[in-house]
């Protein structure tokens, strides 16, 4: 009998977890010649959501996993950790506030049985407001256009990948990355199934700006090279019209007798590149300070235990 695990990221989900695994668990009937392991990752909910997980964990203990992080490392850990401890030949990843129909795993599952490693539920639009949508389609096409080719318009959070590719995942062990993106980069063939998402039905999401704002620059700086090379660019630009504005000013005071004045231009001059110049070395920041985390080894997130791995908790980090 084959197994289908799915990893799913919980973050202030004590509302959602009663309907969520219930339908999770639904699927099981569903998949005959299947055995169901749903692994639950608590990244440091600040509510019950680990006592509903614990709850459900010893009603079905040979179906439910729950992994406890130390704290919140963002939902990018949580399923990376979620990945390291699911066994099944092929898993999924979907969020816990029902935003996603869970039944269609069914046609992913289908999908994988005829060796497509890497589904994706791809989002072709959104029960959600014209600014959120703008804003998302907006990332997305950037992304498409500068960073990874061919990246669905809509983009994914949703999935179901190949035991070969979760491996992979684990290989890697990339910090402050899109693991979306990353897993779509590796390159395996795929499926893209379209469906419209659902507006949040209980609880408030925590997908905060600042969080949006993380992600939109972790996706660029790890898997473009534009920022760095439109660096460049204006650099050479500037200094190119600095050079052309210096020579019209010489030869205006050489040649024409013309007495240099100016001193707002040279003001609006001076703070024009000056912005320019912190806007640079805020990009160069960006990316060492990358490079320091990354040679630091710090972990990316620590596990404090696991719940129905064994008969009793474990932890660990990575």
């Amino acid at each position: 009998m084959q197994v289908f695990s799915i990893v799913v990221p919980v973050y202030f989900n004590e509302l959602n977890l009663p309907d969520t695994i219930p339908q999770l668990l639904d699927l099981e009937e569903k998949l005959p010649g299947y055995r169901l392991e749903l692994v639950f990752v608590d990244d440091g909910s600040g509510d019950r959501s680990l006592e509903v997980l614990l709850d459900f964990q010893r009603k079905y203990p040979e179906k439910l996993k729950v992994v406890k992080l130390t704290r919140n490392f963002g939902s990018m850990c949580a399923i990376q950790a979620g990945f390291t401890v699911a066994g099944g030949d092929c898993v999924g990843m979907i969020s816990a506030d029902l935003q996603d129909p869970p039944e269609l795993f069914l046609d992913m599952v289908a999908h994988w049985e005829k060796g497509i490693k890497v589904v994706f539920a791809v989002r072709s639009d959104r029960d959600e407001s014209r600014m959120q949508k703008f804003f998302s389609n907006s990332y997305y096409a950037l992304l498409r256009r500068f960073a990874i080719p061919g990246y669905p318009s809509g983009g994914f959070d949703f999935l179901l990948i190949d035991r070969q590719v979760v491996d992979e995942v684990n290989r890697i062990h990339e910090k402050n990355t899109n693991i979306m993106s990353l897993i779509f980069w590796l390159g395996h063939g795929h499926v893209m199934l379209p469906y419209v998402r659902r507006s949040r039905a209980k609880g408030k999401s925590r997908w905060t700006l600042g969080k949006k704002i993380k992600l939109f620059i972790d996706s660029f700086v790890a898997f473009s090279y534009v920022p760095i090379r439109l660096l460049s660019a204006i650099g050479l630009l500037v200094a190119a019209s600095a050079f052309l504005y210096g020579g019209f000013v010489f030869y205006a005071w050489w040649f024409s007798k013309i007495e240099v004045k100016g001193w707002t231009p040279l003001m609006i001059l001076l703070a024009f590149t000056a912005g320019i110049q912190m806007t640079m070395l805020g990009v160069l920041g960006e990316y060492l300070w990358r490079t320091l985390d990354e040679s630091r080894k710090r972990p990316s997130y620590v596990i404090d235990a696991v719940f129905g791995q064994s008969d009793n908790p474990s932890g660990g980090m990575m």
